[in-house]
């Protein structure tokens, strides 16, 4: 990346400033993370770094649109021509939790912004992904009780709710670990819980 990352296009050097962000999220503390440091792995300057993005606010948030972009589209994928609605989403489950296992520094950057009091760019934008997350979710909810699969009287925010922060719980168990393939060994089993709870009775 450091050689190559030197004499690119423009949108490609914002894309390959993101995915530096990415990695460097996944090594050490994202709100430690400076504008040198992406630089330095880039094999940039500072200066070179700022003709892309005006500041580090400005970075953070392109990694939020990048990381939005990539998680809604690898659930899109996951979902499509799925047998049933329970299919469709113990598919989206096991693809967020592959999607968090290739970019272990995402989950560190999103609790981060999340917790910062000011209303910033990327905060919205994960704010923001929160919520198309789960629409898709409240959508597959709906289909499952209209096809039986799903108890009827499921309470779907709180369904949403307890899905998202199924994945949470797993990846800061992962933290603690200090392995990130602990969340994918446990993920099946986890959402096996998840699924019974969910399940039509009948």
């Amino acid at each position: 990346m450091v050689a190559s990352s030197k004499h690119l296009p423009a949108e490609e050097r914002r894309v390959v400033t993101v995915e530096t962000v990415v990695e460097l999220a996944g090594e050490q503390n994202p709100s430690e993370i400076t504008t040198e440091a992406i630089a330095k792995r880039m094999g940039l300057t500072q200066g070179a770094l700022f003709r892309h993005f005006p500041n580090k606010d400005a970075i953070l948030q392109a990694v939020m649109e990048w990381v939005s972009e990539r998680l809604l589209a690898r659930i899109e994928k996951a979902v499509h021509a799925k047998p049933s609605p329970m299919a469709a989403l113990e598919s989206m489950f096991m693809a967020h939790v592959d999607f968090i296992t290739e970019h272990p520094g995402i989950p560190r950057m999103l609790f981060g912004e999340l917790q910062r009091s000011e209303k910033t760019a990327p905060k919205r934008m994960a704010q923001s992904l929160l919520r198309r997350y789960g629409e898709c979710l409240d959508r597959l909810f709906e289909q499952g009780k209209t096809c039986g699969e799903l108890d009827t009287k499921l309470d779907n925010e709180a369904a949403v709710t307890l899905f998202i922060g199924t994945i949470q719980g797993l990846v800061m168990q992962s933290l603690i670990a200090g392995d990130v393939n602990h969340m994918r060994r446990n993920a099946p089993k986890v959402f096996a819980i998840y699924q019974r709870g969910i399940r039509s009775a009948s």
